[in-house]
């Protein structure tokens, strides 16, 4: 096991069930359908009933997870947008109107955001039942400049992993979608794809919030700087901690956690598949339980879901972030489920097969 300060990283093991797995591919063939009809979605049910370890899934309060920090590396204008939007954009969704808010409240996904460390302070605040809830675990107000040294101390990682575990630890459910927020994250994201697949940065490295060809070049640039500035951060834990940033490192811990209670863990977009990524180079069994939901219009993404082997549900152009990808996908979960439980076999329906 690798370590970070006082933090171990928790063992995820293997969930191949080779009999479970054929128990499933067995109801899902002898469906009142062509074999193999369904396409992904019948990919989609396997997948889902081998994470919770049943024929008969059955998605319990799904949670919405968007966690939320600022960096250090915003200054060098890595971004189309001030630090100010991080926060900003906190508050909308706690008022519900974010496009997350909006397509959370519309697939019935209770949202908790996150406070890992915004920049400026955010009020706590009682949820109304059904509201978005707001945890605050700020590990400081923002990471350092990673392009003149570590985003954060060893100390500071350790504990926004540990408050990533403890949050999910406290939600209920068996099924954790992952959102995030912050103004430069998608450097973040570059940075952590390069270092740990070896990728130049020039393949990694798009517009994030819509800069310019010019505003793209000026942020190679200055992510080469933090590569240069921490090139001795080459495991997965060294490299968050100067590379990455609070939300970051608490969504990792998130998925070290969902993973390790046999959750269906939702991937939305490059952030937080960066997450996964430095999860899953940890433990790489934290994969079997991850639906990616999304492909990004994000330069970048499509390798690092590459890196991982992993084939998106959907691929609509977004880049938006937030989570929005995984609440759009949730309702294609929620259809294999009940392909699987509910669509009636061939022997039960009293319908011929071919073989008939």
């Amino acid at each position: 096991m690798q370590q970070l300060a006082q933090f171990t990283v928790p063992a995820i093991v293997d969930i191949t069930d080779a009999p479970l797995t054929a128990r499933l591919q067995h109801l899902l063939d002898n469906k009142t359908k062509p074999l193999g009809s369904l396409g992904r979605l019948e990919a989609l049910a396997l997948r889902i009933g081998q994470v919770l370890g049943t024929e008969a899934p059955v998605l319990s309060q799904p949670q919405m997870l968007v966690c939320a920090g600022d960096h250090g590396l915003a200054a060098k204008g890595v971004s189309a947008f001030p630090s100010d939007v991080t926060w900003q954009m906190v508050e909308n969704f706690l008022a519900g109107g974010a496009a997350v808010s909006v397509l959370a409240r519309q697939h019935g996904l209770a949202l908790t955001v996150v406070d890992c460390g915004v920049a400026k302070p955010i009020a706590p605040r009682d949820a109304a039942p059904g509201a978005p809830q707001l945890l605050l675990r700020k590990v400081a107000p923002g990471t350092a400049d990673a392009s003149v040294g570590p985003a954060m101390t060893a100390e500071q990682c350790a504990q926004a992993i540990t408050n990533g575990i403890e949050v999910v630890r406290a939600l209920p459910g068996n099924a954790l979608l992952l959102g995030e927020m912050g103004i430069a994250n998608t450097s973040v994201a570059s940075l952590l794809l390069a270092r740990l697949a070896g990728l130049p940065l020039g393949e990694v490295t798009g517009a994030g919030t819509g800069l310019d060809a010019a505003g793209i070049e000026r942020k190679r640039a200055v992510l080469q700087q933090a590569l240069d500035a921490n090139a001795d951060a080459t495991t997965p834990l060294t490299a968050l901690t100067a590379l990455g940033g609070y939300e970051v490192a608490t969504l990792v811990g998130a998925v070290l956690q969902a993973a390790l209670e046999r959750r269906v863990i939702v991937v939305d977009g490059f952030i937080t598949s960066a997450a996964v990524l430095v999860a899953s180079r940890l433990q790489p069994a934290v994969l079997q339980r991850c639906v990616f939901a999304h492909r990004s219009g994000e330069r970048g993404h499509g390798l690092m879901l590459e890196q991982m082997q992993a084939e998106p549900l959907l691929d609509l152009g977004l880049r938006l972030g937030e989570g929005s990808g995984a609440a759009l996908a949730w309702p294609l979960l929620q259809s294999a489920c009940a392909v699987l439980t509910e669509m009636a076999s061939f022997e039960s329906a009293g319908v011929a097969t071919q073989k008939d």
